[in-house]
């Protein structure tokens, strides 16, 4: 059965796993906004939910690097069974998407940070803000974010409903491709 390397399966593994778990606290912000985040887990959660929603950010757009670089290195194995032309198509479309639009998101994100006036947080450290203080664009710059969120959002939705279907329903391998074990 054709896969990929170690490498390869940890990076998408972690990153899905980061990227899940970024994307479930930036809805919180979302759609209860700092106000509503801080009446409902309190100002330290609150202040501790933004430190690591931006340290993992900073960890996403590292690793999305490294995960691009190792692509573009080691490539992708042959598929056991060929996929269709559609879902050949979608498959390089929706990966596509990915490898431009995570990185974008992170970048947003710490532009917007900056340009916002708060600090750019990684764990315990704070790293320089990339643009100065402007109110104005660090709103818009959050709302491209959260724009970019929901985007990716509903890429993973449609990523994961592919790869249920390869596994339990067409049972062609490709889960196996991308499987830890």
């Amino acid at each position: 059965m054709p896969r990929y390397t170690l490498i390869q399966r940890l990076l998408h593994w972690a990153l899905a796993l980061m990227i899940l778990g970024a994307l479930g606290v930036g809805m919180i912000f979302g759609i209860l906004e700092y106000k509503g985040t801080v009446e409902t887990f309190g100002n330290d959660m609150t202040n501790t939910l933004y430190k690591y929603h931006k340290t993992f950010g900073v960890l996403i757009l590292a690793f999305m690097v490294v995960r691009i670089v190792v692509k573009i290195r080691l490539g992708k194995p042959e598929y056991a069974t060929p996929l269709t032309r559609f879902e050949n198509a979608a498959s390089n479309a929706l990966h596509g998407l990915f490898y431009l639009l995570v990185p974008l998101m992170a970048v947003l994100g710490w532009l917007a940070t900056g340009a916002s006036g708060f600090p750019v947080e990684f764990f315990n450290w704070t790293l320089p803000a990339i643009l100065g203080k402007d109110k104005e664009l660090g709103a818009l710059l959050f709302q491209l974010h959260g724009i970019v969120g929901w985007i990716l959002l509903i890429l993973v939705i449609v990523h994961i409903a592919a790869a249920v279907k390869h596994w339990l329903v067409k049972r062609d391998g490709v889960m196996a491709r991308m499987s830890l074990f």
